[in-house]
């Protein structure tokens, strides 16, 4: 099994990264269980504006693409700004829009076989609009959303401490962290793209 989780802190390498962190305690439970990761921090890298598989000249998404369509299970790992994803989180899924005219050689969307899952965390709710705008493109793309296969943290509304800077909420979060891994790791195991049919002669699947 490998796994691809995007990390999309808008801090920049070597900051520390609540997302990162709760992210990691996902990684460790699927490592435990088999899987191959790798953790990408995508501020750190140019990835252009745009809906294609390259926006061209110094656009660092073609390699990142390239490493999604090898994973069998795909994370999204996003803080939360003003109740919303982060903006390396959206550009992230608009750069995959370009899967939508991607099959492979049976005519059958690229995301076909693959499942995901969404790690958030913040000081504000909206954690549960987050999972449901992520998950929502990625079900679009043809991945599979198994059950329970997000984990989130925040202290609800207003400034307070990061998820690394307090404990508070971290048995929840790590606990249903680590459950979502192993629905992950359990779907993607017996998932693949011949699990779904071929698409008709002239449709597009």
């Amino acid at each position: 099994m490998k796994a691809v989780v995007l990390n999309c802190t808008l801090k920049p390498s070597p900051q520390t990264s609540s997302t990162e962190a709760l992210a990691n305690v996902v990684i460790a439970e699927l490592e435990k269980g088999g899987a191959e990761v790798e953790m990408i921090r995508l501020v750190d890298l140019d990835i252009k504006p745009g809906v294609s598989a390259d926006e061209g000249k110094g656009d660092e998404w073609p390699s990142i693409d390239e490493r999604l369509k090898a994973a069998d299970i795909v994370i999204f790992a996003t803080p939360t700004w003003l109740g919303q994803m982060s903006s390396v989180c959206l550009r992230a899924l608009e750069r995959m829009d370009a899967w939508f005219g991607e099959t492979d050689d049976s005519g059958r969307p690229v995301a076909f076989g693959k499942v995901a899952g969404v790690v958030v965390t913040g000081n504000e709710d909206g954690a549960h609009n987050i999972v449901a705008t992520v998950c929502q493109g990625l079900i679009d793309m043809g991945f599979t959303i198994p059950g329970q296969s997000w984990t989130y943290w925040h202290l609800g509304p207003g400034p307070g401490p990061d998820y690394v800077e307090t404990d508070q909420g971290h048995e929840y979060s790590d606990r249903v962290g680590r459950n979502a891994a192993r629905n992950l790791l359990a779907v993607a195991k017996v998932l693949k793209p011949t699990t779904y049919p071929v698409p008709e002669s002239g449709e597009q699947g």
